[in-house]
């Protein structure tokens, strides 16, 4: 009787509206990803946990967390979690080509979903070959007409891809074969019920210095989506997280010496007192409207830029301007707390 009310209170105010609610926030099992959902829960419209895994075999692991289930049910927010396969290319590819393993996913996702009452399930598979493009396409189609079937959605993330092809730089060539190419916007679009672009990590540890996805990258991105994906089926990716680089140790464990430019992943609970603790200056770029700074350590330079809650309004702001169904926030704890100052009430 408790698990028919869940899934009730859950599935059927998002099914009445025919479509995933946009304000769509990840969440990871990290204390403060867990602090910032529920403080904020009443502003989140859709809760992206970090839950499921499949493997090459088809087997798929993970179980909720109970409090977050407890409050999805306190604030009638629909829980969506994601299912990933570990960025594995060639388990991934076994995966994609293998029917039976295809269908033990299947089933067990459409197990969960109904035993737990998810809206559904969001895939969140990355560092695919671009040969498995019709492979993953496929997938996606046999999964959500078997989630359709039992009244659950399937959503996917995407990295994008404009302008379709690859560029003619080797770093462009490399995120084509192993990152964007995979993608086919259209397919995927007439399959799932929502596609998340995610519009971040234009720079990151493998490129220079940079804004995390600055706004007229961004917008490349999501205009050439637009031609490719319906504008109610599509979500825009902002990130909460910045990135910071500085020149690491050149010593690798083998002994030998090598240039080593790092990058990591800063949250706001760290950038801002880094900020503060060198007396950097935080900039504001108006052509990529995200803001950034830097300072000297050791004589040299290091960079940090970071989205903050200014950047965040900017982005939620082109869901309004180009009619999109909402934008999906990879990470709840990461981000700038002035960021809930800008956004309203949940509607359920």
């Amino acid at each position: 009787m408790r698990r028919l009310f869940f899934l009730a209170l859950l599935l059927a105010p998002a099914l009445a509206c025919a479509r995933i609610p946009g304000a769509m926030f990840y969440l990871m099992g990290t204390p403060k990803s867990m602090a910032s959902f529920e403080a904020h829960a009443d502003k989140i419209g859709v809760v992206v946990p970090t839950w499921y895994h499949v493997d090459e075999s088809g087997l798929v692991s993970g179980e909720p967390n109970p409090l977050v289930m407890q409050l999805a049910r306190q604030h009638r927010m629909p829980v969506m979690p994601i299912l990933s396969a570990g960025g594995l290319r060639d388990k991934f590819h076994q995966l994609l080509h293998d029917e039976a393993a295809k269908k033990a996913m299947i089933a067990a996702l459409v197990e969960q979903g109904t035993r737990h009452g998810y809206l559904g399930f969001q895939f969140d598979f990355e560092n695919i070959d671009w040969n498995d493009r019709d492979a993953l396409s496929l997938m996606t189609k046999q999964t959500a007409e078997a989630l359709h079937k039992h009244g659950l959605q399937l959503s996917i993330a995407v990295v994008p891809n404009a302008p379709g092809y690859a560029g003619g730089g080797g770093f462009a060539q490399w995120m084509w074969k192993y990152w964007r190419g995979a993608y086919d916007l259209k397919a995927l679009g007439q399959s799932a019920d929502l596609i998340c672009l995610m519009t971040y990590d234009q720079h990151t540890r493998w490129t220079t210095p940079g804004p995390v996805g600055g706004m007229p990258w961004t917008v490349q991105h999501l205009e050439y989506a637009l031609t490719l994906v319906p504008k109610d089926k599509l979500s825009v990716g902002i990130a909460t997280y910045g990135y910071h680089w500085y020149t690491a140790d050149p010593r690798r464990e083998d002994g030998k010496e090598e240039s080593n430019i790092a990058a990591a992943y800063i949250d706001a609970d760290e950038s801002f007192p880094l900020a503060r603790q060198y007396g950097a200056t935080i900039q504001w770029d108006p052509v990529e409207h995200e803001s950034w700074f830097w300072f000297y350590r050791d004589g040299m330079r290091e960079w940090v830029f970071l989205p903050d809650a200014r950047a965040f309004r900017d982005r939620v702001a082109l869901v309004k301007q180009y009619g999109l169904q909402g934008y999906c926030s990879w990470v709840l704890g990461a981000e700038d707390p002035k960021v809930w100052d800008e956004l309203p009430e949940a509607t359920r």
